[in-house]
């Protein structure tokens, strides 16, 4: 007797929850958006996929901070210098209302890309790495790593180490350069800046251009930058000429359709 009721009561069971089931997947509570993050996969641009706005910007509110990056005291030390060398630069307020140091940080250059023109933002960039690295460093730099294999090398080797803060995780990859292997290239993947600010013209006129020009004429090491805007990620290659502004890639490139910035800072390639 005591197992036919034990038998009854299980088959109750399984029945309430194959029809809750049942319930949940069409009222649509099981379904899960095809609609991935922006940040999370291929970028959405402007003029593409307009039907999935409102659904993109709520799942991309959620994957704030995606890359989870703990900050250590040494590398909040290195946010908040570069930070206060951008706002002395552009003579503007340390006044934010982030959380985090590495927001305020992108909080300060989203202001310097709303009031400054682009060649203004790569003159207020240069000012604060000049205030970051004094010349007399700088200089010396210049004299003990002319450009060569080894140099290129240690550069390489130099930044994967030192700027993780800034740009994320990266790593040394090899390359060649006249006939030669060498380990010059930094592959980054998934740029912190980049992910953060999620603006095309930002992390063009902000990072890229002005990070160039200050590693060929402060520390005599060309270096092109090549954001993959599909995936986030970044390569930088020590000893290569990039090209002229006007005729690098990136300038053709429309900013994505959710860009923080895009309405109030109209970014003109």
């Amino acid at each position: 007797m005591m197992n036919t009721k034990l038998s009854l009561s299980h088959t109750k069971i399984l029945t309430f929850t194959a029809r809750f089931n049942d319930t949940r997947t069409r009222s649509g509570l099981d379904r899960r958006s095809s609609v991935s993050p922006t940040l999370c996969s291929k970028p959405i641009y402007s003029g593409e996929l307009k039907a999935t706005k409102e659904t993109a910007v709520t799942e991309m509110s959620n994957t704030k901070n995606a890359s989870n990056i703990e900050d250590s005291f040494f590398s909040k030390l290195a946010i908040n210098y570069l930070s206060k060398n951008l706002q002395d630069a552009a003579g503007m307020s340390s006044s934010s209302t982030k959380s985090t140091d590495y927001d305020r940080l992108v909080d300060t250059a989203t202001r310097v890309a709303r009031n400054f023109d682009t060649k203004q933002q790569h003159e207020l960039v240069l000012s604060s790495l000049d205030r970051a690295l004094p010349a007399e460093i700088s200089s010396l730099i210049k004299v003990l790593f002319p450009p060569s294999k080894l140099s290129r090398e240690l550069f390489a080797l130099f930044t994967t180490i030192s700027f993780a803060w800034l740009v994320g995780p990266s790593e040394v990859r090899e390359t060649e350069v006249n006939g030669r292997k060498e380990k010059s290239v930094v592959f980054i993947e998934k740029c912190r800046f980049l992910e953060q600010s999620n603006c095309v013209g930002m992390c063009t006129h902000i990072c890229k251009i002005p990070s160039q020009i200050f590693m060929k004429n402060s520390l005599g090491m060309p270096v092109y930058m090549e954001p993959d805007f599909n995936d986030l990620s970044c390569k930088m290659m020590f000893g290569r000429e990039p090209p002229e502004i006007q005729d690098d890639p990136v300038m053709k490139q429309p900013c994505f359709e959710f860009c923080k910035s895009n309405k109030s800072y109209g970014v003109k390639h």
